[in-house]
């Protein structure tokens, strides 16, 4: 029976993100339904509208929610109320240049007005294969320490090969934002880059000889 050693590796590897993804909401408030609909298409259009005059391209704007519901109270005696109806969407935005970000958030929030909201944004790769490729590198790096130190425990070297498999890894950057409501100049609310990080777990299984 041939004895074998697994381990996983693990690493990630860090660069400058060069794409900002921005998750902007729209919602209205309105006494009808009709009008808590058309309102929000306005806003959402003047917002579309603004980003593409920012230059963000239109393959990189998303439509991903859209809600129509209605606003209720309870009465006493008197049950359930409607107090309004509230039209939300929800675009997806994809900014390729990181120092774009500011004036191009700016102009949405100044087209959106008070029916904005600003739901989260997160840094990352439009082409993540490079930094990938050295969180795998490293990864197997690491697996290779791993067992070589466990095998030399075990008074054994490393031989072949058995088997590699790359391991799912859960997660991912957190969104940072809130709800935003008042307007504001592209100067006011920078976009830092710093760095953002790719992950990679890797499992081997060897010979042990």
């Amino acid at each position: 029976m041939n004895r074998t050693i697994t381990v996983t590796g693990t690493a990630s590897a860090k660069a400058v993100p060069d794409l900002v993804t921005l998750t902007l909401g729209v919602e209205t408030r309105r006494g009808t339904a009709a009008e808590a609909y058309d309102d929000a298409g306005k806003a959402a259009n003047a917002v579309a509208a603004s980003l593409r005059e920012a230059g963000v391209s239109a393959v990189d704007l998303r439509t991903s929610g859209l809600n129509l519901r209605a606003d209720l109270v309870w009465v006493e005696g008197q049950g359930q109320k409607v107090t309004a109806y509230v039209a939300s969407t929800t675009l997806q935005v994809g900014i390729r240049s990181q120092a774009d970000a500011p004036a191009a958030i700016a102009a949405a929030v100044a087209a959106g007005g008070d029916d904005i909201r600003i739901n989260g944004i997160e840094q990352g790769f439009a082409d993540s294969s490079s930094v990938t490729a050295q969180a795998q590198e490293a990864a197997w790096q690491d697996a290779v320490a791993r067992a070589e130190q466990y095998a030399s425990l075990a008074s054994f070297q490393l031989g072949k090969v058995v088997s590699i498999s790359q391991e799912p890894l859960h997660g991912g950057p957190i969104p940072l934002g809130g709800i935003v409501r008042a307007s504001f100049t592209a100067e006011s609310m920078p976009v830092e880059a710093g760095e953002s990080s790719v992950s990679a777990s890797i499992r081997v299984e060897w010979e042990l000889v």
